[in-house]
């Protein structure tokens, strides 16, 4: 794959912060009298922009002391939690693989179909620490092990298909800028500060990035719900040696869903752990969650003639350019036993992989493989963390490395090294030139430089492609995202300079940013290395809203009863619930239950302040009249109802429940996605209406953020 010309990355000595423009020159920000950046030795640095490659877009050179130490120092600033990723919730399941792909890869475990694999996967938020809430505004980790016949393969992605950065020299800045500023410890889990949106600002690779994560793909409504991306592009080997370039995609087989931000809110107060236990209730329950994985596959030809680079990782192909080819399924079906022992130990590394998967020059990809190794000897403490059963491989594990902190295994017999002249189980294994793993023979010529190939230099198109791929309602979630976010940004400057990227995405965005933000006036368009392309075609598989389910399957209703309840009407739903694959949880004045109006007694699960309807996919109110008089003095009750309607939610209530909904302030707003219950067959239609998820048209009606 060739390349024209290169942009270099780094700031000019002396300027406090510069971002690069068009033709490589750079843009100072702000000046004064600064010191020259230097490695921990003091050497002065020329570029901490771009790590060094063996060409444009070769690999990163291990001779790179400046990364190294950066990434090392990054590397090992926490003990014991994970300096990304810290809070996470793991769970073990099995990979179905669906036929065979031996004409792209030798890799053993997609050689038969039918072919079953036991898997690890943790799914985790990036900012927060171990003692955050899970209904952040975050990148979730995605992170997938395959214990394959042939070792460990790990997909370490996330929820969403791009990143940040291109480099990996800038990843100990994204996150420290994402981080709780250091002289105060706080915002915690959360990139509304400062420092996140000043370091985005004069980033302007991050903005495609940007608008994915003011999305709502980054409140999901439920780890099961959610996509997961390997990110980068990858090869696949066949056994001939013939590389195919492909993408990793996990698809949720019970469709995408996320919360409205308001909604997150009040769930992170409610219970912070939301995710947790809903993975968790749903594994118990035997409701496994399940994903199909597909490959985007492609060659060389299609690489060169794509618009962007496939080695970009703050880009995607887009599936209607190359369509998912869906090859297997993972199912989750088993939880940990111990927290600490297989979810906080589980030691993932994007250098795991097997004969038949191979890397691409991806420049952050490169950075990554370097970086886990050495961050798995710190959280774990030594270099046999692979003999903790969660990292131990299923398959038979030979070779010469011994002793070390916490060594459970140590090479028999005589040799300790090789090659050796002892014969037999005595001399120890031997390397396989057939069996083993074998880099792909790519040819690499260029000159050793710090630089960044131009085919990089577009950095919104793509933005502007996924923002005009969204529905109107997303779309205006994502103005609504932008605009809480830079309102805890105190200075001005940052919040302008957000805006002026925006207008090289999309002028409304940016207009509605501008006045959210009530900003005097507009600022100038950021300078842009390209131009926006104007015309991508718009890519339906980026939006939520229009892939989600085609049924209520493996969601939860909140059915608010009181004494009294008519006993017909709840069986009827209850009925329905089931038949849909859904779940029912009851929610009471006290949490011991009530009694139904047949005499028989209801159990609940929830008391009424301990169940607020956010904890739902949707709601229903079956009150007796007496009963709808009571709820409507208890504020809480009102809260369930009004929160519902306000979150778009679908809900169902008995004729006799009026009085709550009308002591709440919405009676005369139910709309078309309130249903009233005055038979046990009203619960089905009800529960067809509950697969479209939300009542978004209701939106334009209530305030939702």
């Amino acid at each position: 794959m060739s390349t024209k010309t290169t942009i270099s990355g780094g700031p000019s000595a002396g300027s406090a912060s510069a971002y690069v423009g068009e033709g490589g020159e750079h843009h100072q920000v702000s000046g004064g009298d600064v010191p020259t950046l230097t490695t921990q030795g003091g050497a002065p640095v020329s570029d901490d922009q771009n790590s060094l490659k063996a060409g444009t877009r070769g690999p990163t050179l291990l001779e790179d002391q400046h990364f190294r130490e950066k990434i090392f120092h990054f590397d090992h600033e926490r003990i014991p939690e994970r300096v990304v990723h810290a809070r996470g919730f793991g769970a073990h399941g099995v990979f179905e693989t669906y036929e065979s792909l031996s004409d792209i890869t030798r890799a053993d475990l997609f050689q038969r179909a039918g072919e079953k694999t036991e898997m690890f996967v943790r799914f985790s938020t990036v900012a927060g620490n171990k003692g955050s809430a899970d209904l952040a505004r975050d990148v979730r980790g995605f992170a997938t092990r395959f214990y394959t016949k042939e070792g460990n393969w790990d997909i370490v992605g996330n929820n969403i298909p791009v990143f940040f950065i291109q480099d990996a020299i800038k990843f100990p800045d994204l996150i420290h800028a994402a981080k709780a500023e250091p002289d105060r410890g706080f915002p915690q889990a959360q990139t509304a500060h400062d420092n996140f949106w000043d370091f985005m600002s004069l980033t302007p690779e991050a903005m495609n990035m940007a608008l994915w994560i003011m999305s709502d793909r980054t409140i999901p409504r439920s780890f099961r719900f959610m996509e997961g991306f390997g990110v980068h592009t990858f090869r696949m080997i066949n056994a001939q040696g013939k590389s195919t370039f492909v993408k990793f995609h996990w698809k949720p087989k019970q469709g995408m869903q996320s919360v409205v931000w308001n909604e997150a809110l009040k769930l992170n107060g409610a219970d912070p752990d939301f995710h947790r236990r809903d993975l968790w209730d749903a594994i118990n329950a035997g409701d496994y969650p399940e994903w199909e994985l597909g490959l985007q596959i492609f060659d060389e030809e299609f690489a060169e003639r794509f618009a962007f680079d496939v080695l970009d990782a703050t880009k995607i192909i887009p599936e209607e350019e190359v369509p998912v080819r869906i090859v297997g399924k993972m199912t989750l079906d088993r939880c940990v036993e111990n927290f600490f022992f297989e979810t906080e130990q589980v030691a993932f590394q994007t250098g795991n992989v097997v004969p038949g998967i191979d890397f691409s020059n991806d420049p952050l990809l490169q950075g990554r493989n370097f970086s886990y190794l050495d961050t798995q000897l710190k959280r774990l403490g030594g270099p046999n963390f692979t003999h903790i059963p969660v990292n131990a491989p299923r398959s038979p594990v030979h070779n010469f490395q011994q002793d070390g902190h916490m060594a459970m295994r140590n090479p028999r017999g005589r040799a300790n090294y090789e090659p050796n002249s002892w014969g037999g189980e005595m001399g120890g294994p031997r390397e396989s030139p057939e069996a083993g793993f074998t880099t792909y023979p790519e040819e690499m010529a260029g000159q050793k430089r710090r630089v960044r190939s131009e085919t990089f230099a577009d950095h919104y198109s793509q933005a502007r492609q996924f923002y005009l791929s969204q529905t109107e309602t997303e779309r205006t979630h994502i103005g609504n995202a932008f605009t809480f976010e830079l309102s805890k940004v105190e200075t001005l400057a940052i919040r302008s300079r957000i805006v002026a990227h925006l207008r090289n995405v999309d002028e409304g965005l940016a207009r509605t940013v501008a006045d959210g933000l009530r900003l005097k006036e507009m600022p100038e368009a950021a300078k842009a290395a390209r131009p926006t392309i104007q015309d991508l075609a718009i890519s339906p598989k980026l939006s939520i809203i229009l892939n989600g389910p085609d049924s209520f399957k493996g969601r939860k209703i909140g059915v608010l009863v009181t004494d009294g309840v008519d006993a017909s009407l709840l069986a009827g739903l209850k009925e329905a619930i089931t038949a849909e694959g859904a779940m029912m949880e009851i929610v009471a004045p006290m949490v011991g239950g009530v009694k139904a109006s047949d005499g028989s007694w209801i159990e609940a699960k929830q008391k009424i302040d301990g169940g607020p309807s956010i904890l739902y996919d949707a709601v229903a109110v079956l009150a007796s009249k007496d009963g709808a008089t009571l709820l409507s003095k208890e504020a809480t009750a009102k809260d369930f109802v009004t929160d519902a309607f306000a979150h778009c939610k679908f809900i169902a209530y008995s004729p006799e429940a009026m009085a709550l909904f009308e002591k709440a302030g919405i009676k005369d707003d139910l709309d078309e996605g309130c249903v009233a219950m005055t038979a046990a067959g009203d619960a089905k239609a009800f529960l067809v209406q509950c697969r479209e998820l939300r009542h978004w048209v209701r939106e334009a009606k209530v305030d939702v953020v």
